[in-house]
């Protein structure tokens, strides 16, 4: 960590402030924490502040901020809201930073686009000014190829809108369910599954209202163990809209545990902030699965924000999309995924690009994603091996796909297959049907 480098964060007093307009008597919205201190006569709560340590920049980070943002504080530059704020969204800002190539500038020229454009700064920086091809650069600027959709690709290739009982809530397994919180995120992927929904500024569908709806949902599902709060990206919601959400959800007596899926400690790591974690750690169990693309991706921002969340008792996972030309490499996903253990987060899941419309160009063979766990067992710990997975088209949800390792049967003994190739007899137990043993020969 630098030395001397701090920011300032200033101590709120306990409870939630509401950024929605609700009625008065929508008392349901204020966690018990905010009710038990109005209960308490005002305070005139001191102008404490606490200094704690900056994110420790990158090396190509720094540069980037030294050329393009030199008038930007340590302060400024580490604040998420303000790189939620300052985020590029448009052709004009992006041409400021990247040599755009033809098929870019056509691509951004139209008017419109299936997925609006969004990267933050942070982001920004660790991207490749000049080259198009770029691993990174390729998964948030759009191509021209998303407007071509290519065999068996729909608008909701998962058909969770057939399994949505209410506004934002996907109930597709019998204990557990998808809860849509927001359709922000920080970081727009081009081959984002739910384009369909997320990015859309004049939509009100993801309010208070529809939230209320499937809480109440979920409190008649008595069944329901297990609520993935996802969107786009919860983690862009504020402190106080978060930790009213993991309230309200934990004082249902049949909820186990809560988990959040973002990729925001990837994309906007300064968000990952003490008071987060704080009010993260208050609703365990939760865990977290972490949205990483390539190795790249692996910096001492996103060390530090892994750290933070690791600290405060949060299991984390990984989720990674195989695509092609930017991850469908075997070193590519050794590099990343003994990454991710290094920063204390298990690889998870590899998911198979769903086939979105315009995902073709992002689109692998299967048999590459086999491949490329062929090429990891045995070859780097069990622990950076993710199961990898075809999320059913129309509804059919995960499964898991495994390379051969039974080769077939010898007699009594099961030949199996090495990550080297080499052939193994394991002699197999089989089980025989005994006579039951009677009274008159257990003395014999």
């Amino acid at each position: 960590m630098e030395k001397g480098v701090f920011l300032t964060e200033e101590v709120e007093p306990p409870g939630i402030r509401c950024d929605f307009a609700v009625p008065e008597n929508s008392i349901n919205f204020y966690s018990t924490t905010y009710l038990r201190y109005q209960e308490k006569p005002a305070i005139n709560w001191p102008s404490k502040t606490r200094t704690t340590p900056a994110f420790k920049c990158n090396k190509k980070t720094k540069t980037f901020r030294k050329f393009f943002y030199p008038g930007v504080s340590n302060q400024e530059w580490n604040d998420w809201r303000w790189q939620l704020k300052n985020r590029i969204k448009n052709l004009f800002q992006l041409e400021r930073f990247f040599s755009l190539s033809e098929n870019e500038l056509k691509t951004l020229s139209f008017r419109r686009s299936l997925l609006p454009l969004s990267i933050t700064p942070y982001y920004a920086s660790l991207l490749d000014g000049t080259d198009q091809l770029q691993p990174l650069r390729r998964t948030v600027v759009p191509d021209i190829a998303e407007h071509f959709h290519g065999h068996g690709e729909s608008e909701d290739p998962l058909g969770e809108e057939k399994d949505t009982p209410v506004p934002g809530l996907v109930h597709r397994y019998p204990d557990r369910v998808l809860f849509l919180v927001t359709d922000t995120c920080s970081n727009y992927c081009r081959y984002c599954t739910r384009s369909r929904m997320v990015g859309n500024e004049n939509s009100n569908q993801f309010n208070f209202f529809n939230w209320q709806k499937a809480i109440a949902y979920i409190e008649s599902q008595p069944t329901v163990r297990d609520v993935l709060l996802s969107g786009g990206d919860p983690l862009t919601l504020s402190d106080e809209k978060l930790e009213w959400l993991l309230s309200r959800l934990r004082r249902i007596p049949h909820i186990e545990f809560l988990r959040i899926g973002t990729k925001v400690p990837v994309v906007l790591p300064h968000r990952i902030t003490p008071a987060l974690t704080r009010i993260l750690k208050r609703y365990h169990p939760l865990w977290m699965s972490i949205h990483f693309t390539h190795p790249e991706e692996l910096t001492s921002e996103v060390g530090q924000a892994c750290e933070r969340l690791a600290n405060a008792g949060i299991p984390l996972g990984s989720q990674t999309v195989l695509l092609k030309n930017i991850n469908d490499n075997i070193e590519v996903m050794k590099k990343l995924f003994t990454g991710l253990l290094r920063i204390r987060v298990r690889p998870y899941y590899l998911y198979q690009c769903d086939p979105i419309f315009g995902s073709e160009h992002f689109r692998t063979p299967v048999k590459k994603g086999i491949e490329i766990i062929k090429g990891l067992r045995g070859f780097i710990t069990g622990y950076a091996v993710p199961t990898y997975v075809i999320d059913a088209p129309g509804g059919g949800g995960k499964i898991p796909l495994l390379p051969e390792s039974v080769c077939g049967q010898d007699g009594d003994n099961v030949l199996l297959k090495n990550y080297k190739g080499e052939t193994f007899s394991y002699p197999d137990h089989k089980e025989e049907k005994k006579p039951a043993r009677t009274d008159s020969t257990l003395w014999q």
